[in-house]
């Protein structure tokens, strides 16, 4: 005859069993995370003022994320500058050569200007890979200035014009600007035989982040312009966090969720859906070099 197990006996026996199922997968959860955290890297960014207020909120995402190892290895800024601008900058001023001579840089950044294709994108590509057969090359593709390609509809002289800007519009002027980035990018990784350079798709980011605007999705906002603070479209905080958010992504290649910058003007609502853009956006795109599984 089975034995009868006593109704407070079994509920003791159902608790403890249901504690310990707990405890083991909490702590395969906290062991996967770990395991996620990937190591310090070598960055040195280069670019104009659609990308150079990255690096000092990336360093607030390393450490929200605990990356150990990561060292900031230099900035290198010229307003409004191409590619090539920071590859001709004389000698004495330029630090992004010799950092690159040294091996001292794991990843490192370039901004896209309009005119594409960029000899100093190819130039950087070569130096670096020399002396550093290892290092990532990122190109960031930013939101396209003046909003659109000057002579065609839609753009702007004056940044309240932004509230009427069509999506599709926006949308279309990055896709144009972005292939060419590809291209260039594609020709770059054939000639050395490997993946090396990739690129940020941060203009994609913004024109998700307007249409959210015009579709009445984003907490706070509610014109295109508020997220400008001049025809240019140089970003207020909205914006550049963003940027940041993407750029983080690409040179780690994980999530930013969850991990906050310290950006006046930008509550923590906001910051959840721009974190969440920012992933979607460059977890999904091929040319970002994060694995596709790791974008489930």
């Amino acid at each position: 005859m089975p034995r009868v197990i006593p109704v407070d006996l079994w509920r003791r026996q159902v608790a403890f069993l249901c504690l310990a199922a707990l405890t083991f997968l909490c702590s395969g959860l906290a062991s996967a995370q770990d395991t996620k955290t990937p190591a310090g890297q070598r960055v040195y960014y280069t670019g104009h003022s659609f990308h150079m207020f990255v690096p000092p909120q990336v360093e607030q995402l390393v450490k929200a994320a605990n990356i150990q190892g990561h060292k900031l290895a230099g900035t290198q800024g010229i307003g409004g500058s191409r590619v090539i601008q920071h590859w001709d900058l004389a000698d004495d001023k330029n630090k992004a050569k010799p950092a690159l001579i040294g091996g001292e840089v794991d990843v490192f950044t370039m901004a896209a200007h309009l005119a594409i294709p960029d000899q100093g994108i190819t130039n950087f590509t070569e130096l670096g890979l020399k002396h550093n057969p290892n290092l990532r090359l990122l190109v960031q593709a930013s939101w396209y200035p003046w909003d659109v390609p000057k002579g065609t509809l839609g753009f702007i002289t004056d940044n309240v014009q932004r509230d009427d800007a069509k999506i599709a519009d926006l949308q279309a002027a990055i896709d144009d600007w972005r292939a060419k980035l590809e291209a260039q990018a594609d020709d770059l990784n054939k000639t050395h035989g490997k993946k090396a350079v990739f690129i940020v798709p941060v203009g994609d980011a913004v024109v998700k982040l307007r249409a959210m605007i015009v579709e009445g999705k984003f907490p706070g906002i509610t014109n295109q312009s508020k997220l400008f603070r001049d025809p240019i479209g140089h970003g207020n905080g909205q914006v550049m966090a963003l940027a940041s958010y993407c750029n983080f992504a690409a040179i780690y290649r994980i999530s930013p969720v969850g991990l906050k910058i310290g950006e006046r003007g930008v509550d923590d609502a906001q910051h959840a859906i721009l974190q969440q853009i920012a992933w979607e956006t460059v977890s999904k795109y091929s040319y970002s070099g994060i694995d596709a599984e790791k974008a489930q």
